[in-house]
């Protein structure tokens, strides 16, 4: 799987997945290459359904967008917020442009590769299916850089599969000094919460 994490070699073959998301219907483009590209992805399901969407006009980014359904979503459903939209595969990317566009969010959903990213950026929310496959170092050490961009009060929600190191994931963030909760759990993947102690505010 570690193609989805480099732009891909090779013809793009573009087709269009339909997905429920927070009770609207969503029509993506997608192609291969990219992270879960025929489908809306079944950890990314459970998140939408475990959640609902921000509040309006906050900072929000997505790590890891892919094909762009967490931006959009986040664009769409929460009016007038602004969405960063980070990513290392450019064709992922490129897709999550048409995507926003498509769904009249393109001038509030910001396509960016991680180098790209303003450090001193700060967001009310950060949301993610986190590229756990890349290995637990480089998920800590990509989880490190994007939790302190968090605003005071400001929390990442991710989704993470259980066979994947859910639960285990859940202690080391813990054991960092954040405070960790599972907000929900469905078909082996888990719904965490991250925010700052209340202390470290």
């Amino acid at each position: 799987m570690s193609h989805y994490f480099t732009t891909p070699d090779g013809d793009e073959r573009r087709r269009e997945v339909g997905a429920t998301i927070w009770g609207r219907e969503h029509t993506f483009t997608t192609a291969n290459g990219v992270f879960s590209g025929t489908r809306l992805d079944p950890g990314t399901a459970v998140l939408f359904r475990e959640t609902a969407p921000p509040e309006p006009g906050l900072r929000l980014a997505d790590v890891g967008c892919g094909f762009g359904p967490i931006a959009v979503a986040l664009a769409v459903h929460s009016p007038g917020s602004q969405v960063a939209a980070v990513d290392v595969n450019d064709r992922a990317l490129q897709l999550t442009a048409v995507n926003a566009h498509a769904a009249g969010v393109g001038d509030r959903v910001h396509i960016l590769r991680p180098e790209q990213v303003d450090p001193q950026a700060r967001y009310d929310e950060i949301w993610s299916n986190p590229p756990i496959r890349i290995g637990k170092e480089a998920l800590h050490a990509l989880l490190l850089e994007w939790l302190p961009r968090l605003s005071a009060d400001g929390r990442m929600v991710m989704v993470v599969g259980k066979f994947l190191g859910a639960d285990s994931l859940q202690r080391w963030l813990t054991d960092q000094g954040w405070a960790c909760r599972r907000l929900g759990s469905a078909k082996g993947f888990r719904v965490l919460e991250v925010t700052r102690i209340a202390h470290d505010t």
